[in-house]
């Protein structure tokens, strides 16, 4: 690791700690030539995600785009931010478990709709009647119908 002060290569780790939520590793480092210390974060590299589009393009996988859509969905309801943030993280999280580098919208848009099934209806509409493209209301009253027929 390099000094940021000096430049010299040769650094040696004084303290390690993992961050709160454990993705990371903080380390105190001191470096050898002028002592001054500096603090370096290790995390896990994870591979990078492809999202192939309904039209057949592909692009990198974008997790604020997503949040996005999620949070028009849960606009005005009362859904609290941390629990918006737990369903991004499920959603991402299953994503790159899933051992898939390119993965369908589709895929995606249904991990999200099973969630957001749970945690409020209006904002699973909101977000399906995007995600489905709902062209009129008989699209939502047959959707909503189905969404009361798993409820019972």
């Amino acid at each position: 690791m390099m000094c940021p002060y000096c430049s010299c290569q040769d650094t040696r780790v004084i303290d390690s700690r993992d961050t709160s939520d454990a993705a990371e590793v903080r380390r105190r480092r001191q470096c050898v030539a002028c002592t001054k210390r500096f603090t370096t974060y290790e995390r896990v590299e994870t591979r990078d995600l492809r999202v192939r589009k309904r039209d057949g393009r592909i692009e990198d996988f974008d997790r604020d785009k997503l949040e996005v859509g999620v949070l028009k969905a849960c606009n005005k309801r009362p859904i609290a931010r941390a629990a918006i943030a737990r369903l991004l993280d499920e959603v991402e999280e299953e994503l790159r478990t899933s051992g898939d580098n390119e993965i369908p919208t589709t895929h995606i848009g249904d991990l999200v709709l099973q969630r957001l099934r749970a945690l409020d209806e209006v904002a699973y509409m909101r977000f399906a009647s995007v995600y489905k493209a709902f062209r009129d209301a008989s699209h939502f009253e047959k959707e909503l119908r189905t969404l009361r027929q798993e409820k019972l």
